[in-house]
């Protein structure tokens, strides 16, 4: 999968949940990456975006209440991004 396949809005949640598990190792949640995260983006559209990466397997699910967790795709994805 090229690092074309997203939009800007899922390419930027992308990168948000990225950066907030690799400092925290923990499931990142919607209002999370909208508090700490200028995207200009509310936590419901942050989810939505969330719930599309999920469903392309960038990211996962691990609880019903918990965040989310980037997968080795999503980390693929962040690797193939910089060069």
């Amino acid at each position: 999968m090229s690092v074309g396949e997203l939009d800007d809005r899922s390419r930027q949640v992308l990168q948000a949940v990225l950066f907030e598990y690799t400092v925290t190792a923990q499931p990142v949640g919607s209002r999370q990456v909208a508090k700490k995260y200028a995207l200009g983006l509310s936590p419901a559209t942050i989810r939505n975006a969330m719930a599309d990466l999920e469903e392309m397997g960038y990211l996962t699910h691990p609880h019903t209440s918990a965040g989310r967790v980037p997968t080795d795709k999503a980390y693929r994805f962040y690797v193939d991004s910089l060069g």
